[in-house]
């Protein structure tokens, strides 16, 4: 069964006029023909895509690499976990280290398949994890500078892969919600040291930031110690309001700045797709997002749907490069991994502070759109901690789940019946009065019950060392379209190491602010 109307827009990259549509919004079927071929050979870029070692210069991310922590370890990021909620992660090299990816439960729809749980059938998650961790083999450290090996922003940093969107991109606001209290739930279990959460998408939700349960949850993460980082969305210079949960003043929104072709941050500027918001609400800071290459994933959506991004002096195949406030997203939260290695006793409010009151200002930029500045990973690293606690009005989480949505539903194709109103994936009640303090406290879930229901195993298998992975559970409950989801069809797409098969489509279109103005070039 396949699902392609999404809640969801992630906020990834700037449309090349005459890119092909992608096959979910022509209802066409995507044949595979990618096959991965590692390789850790120097590779060269056409003009305009900016290489991790580009934005770990631009950022000072290089510099920091050279520091050390209280234990005299080089600051890479490591022993902090970050948590990406996204469309998975393919084991691409780069992220095929078993130490460097702890597989959390897949909530996505494409959890009952087994050869596609956890794996990124989308594309947009590997970018992510690329750009926040992902490193090739070297040792010894003072190799992360060499061109011919990639890394990135915090490479020692290991990931916890929170997957809730199918191949199309769909992915209902519950399931992000129920990701989200997870990561909170399981912050401290054992090999996680879960410090950051990457939230590289939006919804278009106009509830009062106060009262939306998207905005709720990541409140509730921060204040359990946990750093957020939202992207602001793509919706440029016009738009006048953040996505959701963005919008929530206690985390960091993030822009995205255009290098403008240099390394060196003098004449950077917001980048075209970057969402304004305004006075109350804006960016907190920017990082850099356009045309930033990162790890490719054969054969999924974007990658076949998207010929653009792929880089034609890339002889190996690795690497694709995306604009937007998604990527510029990932390079703060490796940035916060940085920091929080620095400094583990960081609070989220003060990790915040630091980025903030070191960025780079913008010459002449409309100091709405810009925040703060640019991101100085170097500055923030030397700069002194901060005695800083915010003090905005505490969220409810009393609002609407099906305002939440922001008028995007996912479908079930085969009865053609959207998702909405008060109810999660499996059709149960959405009752905030009873999931808000349970969130807060991190008790939302049960073992591998949330919401009344039963989403996923209760257990890792493995250890941090040879590869963690959360145990699975058949959906044996309700649809929201009262169905069972016992017998249902799924796509059979399999990953067998090099390349994907078998993937159809439902022929649905995408939601109208899926990807709207936005792809990958």
């Amino acid at each position: 069964m396949a699902f392609a109307l999404a809640v969801l827009a992630f906020a990834g990259t700037v449309v090349v006029a005459g890119s092909p549509a992608s096959a979910a919004e022509t209802g066409s079927s995507v044949l595979d023909g990618a096959v991965l071929r590692p390789n850790g050979a120097k590779w060269n870029v056409e003009s305009g895509a900016y290489t991790m070692a580009d934005i770990n210069a631009i950022t000072g991310a290089q510099q920091v690499w050279g520091m050390t922590d209280s234990a005299g370890r080089k600051l890479t990021g490591a022993g902090v976990g970050v948590a990406l909620i996204d469309s998975g992660i393919a084991p691409v090299a780069g992220l095929a280290d078993p130490a460097k990816v702890a597989n959390g439960p897949d909530l996505s729809f494409e959890s009952q398949t087994p050869g596609l749980r956890f794996r990124d059938t989308f594309g947009h998650g590997t970018h992510m994890a690329g750009i926040i961790a992902g490193r090739d083999p070297a040792t010894p450290d003072t190799a992360l500078t060499d061109p011919s090996r990639f890394a990135g922003v915090a490479p020692g940093a290991h990931l916890v892969n929170l997957k809730v969107a199918a191949a199309d991109g769909a992915a209902d606001v519950s399931q992000v919600i129920a990701a989200i209290d997870w990561a909170v739930a399981h912050r401290d279990d054992p090999g996680l040291n879960i410090r950051v959460i990457n939230l590289s998408y939006g919804t278009a939700s106009t509830q009062d930031p106060r009262v939306d349960p998207l905005s709720y949850a990541v409140e509730a993460a921060w204040r359990n110690g946990i750093v957020v980082v939202v992207a602001g969305g793509n919706d440029g210079p016009a738009a006048t309001r953040l996505t959701m949960p963005a919008q929530n003043p206690y985390v960091i929104a993030v822009g995205g700045a255009d290098p403008q072709r240099k390394v060196d941050t003098k004449d950077d500027t917001v980048g075209a797709f970057s969402s304004r918001g305004n006075a109350i609400r804006h960016a907190d800071l920017l990082a850099p997002g356009r045309s930033v290459a990162s790890l490719r994933d054969p054969g999924s959506t974007i990658d076949v749907a998207y010929p653009t991004g792929l880089l034609t002096g890339d002889t190996a195949g690795r690497f694709f490069r995306g604009s937007g406030t998604s990527q510029a997203a990932a390079v703060t939260s490796g940035a916060a991994a940085l920091l929080l290695q620095q400094r583990p006793n960081l609070t989220p409010d003060q990790v915040k502070k630091l980025l903030t009151s070191t960025a780079t200002p913008l010459k002449g930029a409309d100091p709405v759109s810009a925040g703060a500045g640019e991101l100085d990973i170097a500055a923030a690293a030397r700069a002194a901690t901060p005695l800083t606690a915010q003090t905005f009005p505490a969220a409810t989480g009393t609002g609407s789940l099906e305002l939440a949505r922001g008028g995007s539903h996912v479908a079930d194709p085969v009865n053609d019946i959207e998702l909405t109103g008060e109810q999660d994936i499996m059709g149960r009640a959405w009752n905030p009065a009873t999931w808000a303090p349970a969130a807060l406290a991190g008790t939302a879930w049960n073992g591998g019950t949330w919401n009344g229901s039963t989403w996923t195993g209760a257990a890792w298998t493995g250890t941090p060392a040879t590869g963690l992975t959360w145990t699975a559970a058949n959906w044996t409950g309700r649809t929201w379209s009262g169905q069972s989801w016992s017998g249902r069809t799924w796509s059979d797409a399999v990953w067998d190491g090099r390349t994907w098969s078998g993937r159809t489509w439902s022929g649905r279109t995408w939601s109208g602010r899926t990807w709207s103005g936005t792809a990958w070039t």
